[in-house]
């Protein structure tokens, strides 16, 4: 029995690049044999559009991207066919969007650090070289992370703090996902969901289609659970971390590009 299409959904940070040098040279095999399959590559990250944009260019994708943990998908112009249903149309892209806007979220962190008494500091409240200094990043790749628009990354709150923040957050209807570097203040929106709205544009497009996830942290979760396949990589120091258990889950034995080659690789000759 042939397998329906297949569609590969992927973090950037810690995932597809590496932690701390943001190369994806490991993985560049299985990317070229994914391209070879006709297989598209679905960058679904905390990254603002800028700054997917750019790594899109690196990679020579042309495939739909999720940004700011789920806030929004951009779909180039035609990817789906004439019809398709967007919120806006942004350049040569039609967007879908499911988060709430930046200001909004700048203002809830304010109310936020005021009632738990916490030094938070958001992006919002950083300089361009201290983004850099805490991200790795050159001042003009700092500039590209603090064009937010659906997401706030903030740092501030240990483990018992957090969860202050956490209950503060839901009272305002929103809620905190946790990355590789930061914790992460944003609307309704996850990257499940957007898995979901893309995956549904697929189906409509090619019939039903068969989901890969691949990720590495927390605020993974939702895109591993609304796939078919969910791949987890291991993180710098060796471990997954403290994961739920998720039906089918595959956790590669290596870390970031070398984990993501690793597990493509093995999925695409199980397929064959």
């Amino acid at each position: 029995m042939q397998r329906p299409p297949l569609v590969v959904f992927t973090d950037l940070d810690g995932t597809l690049l590496d932690h701390s040098t943001y190369s994806f040279e490991p993985a560049r095999p299985a990317l070229e044999a994914l391209t070879a399959a006709g297989v598209p590559v679905v960058l679904c990250t905390s990254k603002t559009r800028a700054e997917t944009e750019r790594w899109r260019r690196a990679l020579h994708n042309a495939h739909p991207f999720i940004v700011e943990n789920g806030g929004a998908v951009f779909v180039p112009e035609g990817y789906f066919g004439p019809g398709t249903r967007y919120d806006r149309r942004d350049g040569n892209f039609g967007v879908i969007e499911f988060g709430r806007p930046y200001p909004e979220l700048r203002r809830a962190l304010e109310t936020i650090r005021a009632s738990t008494g916490l030094p938070l500091r958001g992006f919002g409240d950083m300089s361009l070289d201290e983004i850099a200094g805490r991200c790795g990043l050159t001042r003009e790749e700092a500039a590209l992370a603090a064009k937010r628009e659906y997401d706030e990354p903030f740092v501030g709150a240990d483990a018992g703090g957090l969860t202050a923040v956490i209950r503060a957050a839901g009272a305002a209807g929103l809620r905190v996902a946790t990355g590789g570097r930061f914790h992460h203040l944003v609307g309704g929106s996850d990257k499940g969901r957007a898995v979901r709205a893309l995956q549904a544009l697929y189906a409509g497009l090619c019939g039903p289609v068969r989901s890969v996830g691949i990720g590495d942290s927390p605020n993974d979760e939702s895109m591993l659970r609304a796939v078919d396949v969910p791949v987890l990589v291991r993180r710098p120091d060796g471990g997954p971390g403290d994961w739920p258990r998720l039906p089918g889950l595959i956790i590669a034995t290596s870390a970031g590009p070398d984990g993501w080659r690793e597990a493509v690789l093995g999925l695409l000759g199980d397929s064959a």
